[in-house]
């Protein structure tokens, strides 16, 4: 039987080597809704993590918790810690937070989705401007580009005909 002592010691070594760590976090939206509790998760270094679940399980606010991405919707990690590389990560900016290598990015469908909202809540814009000033790592940009052309652009165009059709 392993001791408790030991149980700890194993454990502060599984966190050195993690890349990532999302202990024991509690996340709270407008100071009162309570959304997630007690989420943990460990991401080696070089290692693939799948974070699974149902609608409305945490999944998207688990990845804005660790991008820093909470307080624009007015969260806030209020339990718990989040370290990257090393370093807790869970007070610092957005901004920050991207600087130190760690990006959210959305998959060519989200992007879709999130255009064609903002169209139908603006109605029909002219020009669709994407300008990006010291966004790091600057090797992701050709790709996010050719997707944004070949795969995003040719079905909101599509979606636009559409509506204007109507």
């Amino acid at each position: 039987m392993t001791s408790q002592s030991g149980r700890k010691e194993a454990a502060a070594t599984d966190a050195a080597r993690s890349f990532l760590t999302v202990n024991n976090i509690e996340v709270i939206y407008d100071h009162v809704i309570l959304v997630l509790k007690g989420v943990s998760l460990q991401v080696p270094e070089g290692g693939i993590v799948a974070l699974l679940g149902a609608n409305g399980a945490g999944k998207t606010t688990t990845l804005k918790a660790i991008s820093s991405l909470l307080r624009a919707e007015r969260g806030e990690v209020t339990k718990g810690h989040i370290d990257y590389a090393g370093e807790r990560i869970d007070r610092l900016s957005p901004s920050t937070v991207v600087k130190r290598g760690l990006i959210l990015a959305g998959s060519p469908r989200r992007v879709l989705d999130q255009l064609v909202a903002l169209r139908d809540q603006t109605g029909h814009f002219g020009t669709l401007l994407m300008a990006g000033h010291d966004w790091d790592p600057p090797a992701l940009w050709p790709r996010s580009m050719e997707l944004l052309a070949t795969e995003v652009m040719p079905r909101f165009a599509q979606h636009a005909a559409a509506t204007r059709a109507r």
